[in-house]
């Protein structure tokens, strides 16, 4: 068993050789930079600005609270409007990283997004999903009670009909979006640029709880933990497909659970 898991969390080793020419790692290089920064760079710039925002304030951050799904117009209709077209940019970011690997030669099933074994990735999707989601949440019920934390509300969304479906879909293009960016797409150039697996890891990691930085320190740690995890997942077995899922039902239960029980249960925040 020590083994086993000494071998899986040793680096891989990769057959896709790394780019020789000076010319293409510039041009890779640019490309790389451009893709992250527009998408989930981006929002790791707003992040950590609003992560200061929240220091500067008098108010401890568990006495300031954040939401991850919240109205974007008065009407209904034009409400969930706005919240497809959010939708939609992310399902975008993630087919353009797509796209820009598949053009340069990386075919889906070498990042694990073809349909050779559906059963096994839902299943791993599953496994993950059971291994990041309890452990998740006591780290962040923990660092809400030690100020660490704001208070994050994963849905403030009214209640209209609409509201579970829009949650569901907007759970799966974070999933989509994250997944493709920061692993698939992110790990697969830093390999091509000669980053040694466990540097590009910890570049993915780092990156995937700088984007959660809104959320306080806690929100960092956890999703960098995250990070890594699903990382070294994807190193070592290649399928994509397993994070895809699994990071769609975290945010499905979180999203849709808490829309639910918020005015039921009385332990969240």
């Amino acid at each position: 068993m020590r083994a086993n898991l000494r071998d899986w969390l040793a680096p891989p080793r990769s057959d896709r050789a790394v780019i020789a020419d000076p010319g293409d790692r510039r041009w890779l290089g640019l490309e790389t930079i451009l893709v992250v920064g527009v998408t989930l760079g981006y929002s790791a710039l707003r992040s950590a600005l609003s992560l200061l925002d929240a220091l500067l304030r008098p108010q401890p951050l568990s006495e300031q609270s954040v939401a991850l799904n919240a109205p974007q117009a008065e009407l209904s209709l034009i409400d969930l409007a706005a919240q497809l077209a959010y939708d939609a940019r992310m399902f975008g970011f993630g087919a353009l990283a797509l796209l820009l690997l598949w053009r340069s030669g990386v075919a889906l099933r070498e990042i694990g997004l073809d349909r050779s074994r559906p059963w096994r990735d839902v299943g791993g999707g599953v496994l993950l999903t059971a291994l990041i989601g309890v452990p998740g949440l006591l780290l962040y019920l923990g660092s809400y009670a030690l100020g660490f934390s704001l208070n994050v509300q994963p849905s403030v969304l009214d209640d209209t009909w609409w509201r579970v479906p829009a949650l569901i879909l907007a759970a799966v293009g974070n999933s989509w979006l994250e997944e493709v960016v920061v692993v698939a797409y992110l790990l697969t150039r830093l390999r091509q640029l000669g980053m040694g697996e466990n540097a590009a890891l910890l570049v993915s990691a780092v990156l995937r709880g700088a984007y959660h930085l809104y959320q306080g320190f806690g929100g960092f740690v956890g999703n960098a933990i995250m990070g890594l995890i699903f990382g070294r997942a994807w190193q070592r077995t290649g399928r994509l497909w397993s994070l895809v899922v699994a990071h769609a039902l975290l945010d499905i239960v979180a999203f849709v659970g808490y829309a639910l029980l918020k005015d039921v249960v009385s332990w969240l925040p």
